[in-house]
């Protein structure tokens, strides 16, 4: 909802008022109760959107979100081919091998 900037025209009493878009332009000053108020045209602020429905993304088509998705498998498949990194944990290094062992010395060796 967005603060209107409001001056009476006798007593000369600015102030602001937060309300709907919708709700009707005050007449009344709350200083003189003459019906003498006027709305300002004001600098304003940003208007805020939320939710969804406001962005590019939100709009994409079904055949777009398609060729996406194939785009990114692809990227990951070539991106596994060049690091070698089949069986590479998250870190991109490879497991560790198990322990080399040595053979056990037989008595009197």
């Amino acid at each position: 909802m967005p603060t209107y900037d409001y001056r009476c025209l006798e007593c000369g009493h600015e102030f602001e008022l937060f309300q709907s878009m919708t709700d009707k332009v005050k007449r009344k000053c709350p200083e003189c109760s003459r019906p003498k108020l006027k709305r300002l045209i004001g600098a304003g602020a940003a208007v805020i959107f939320k939710g969804s429905g406001f962005y590019e993304t939100d709009y994409r088509s079904a055949s777009y979100k398609k060729a996406a998705e194939a785009d990114k498998k692809k990227t990951e498949k070539t991106t596994e081919k060049k690091d070698g990194s089949k069986g590479a944990g998250k870190d991109g290094k490879k497991p560790a091998t198990e322990a080399k062992k040595t053979p056990k010395k037989k008595d009197g060796e």
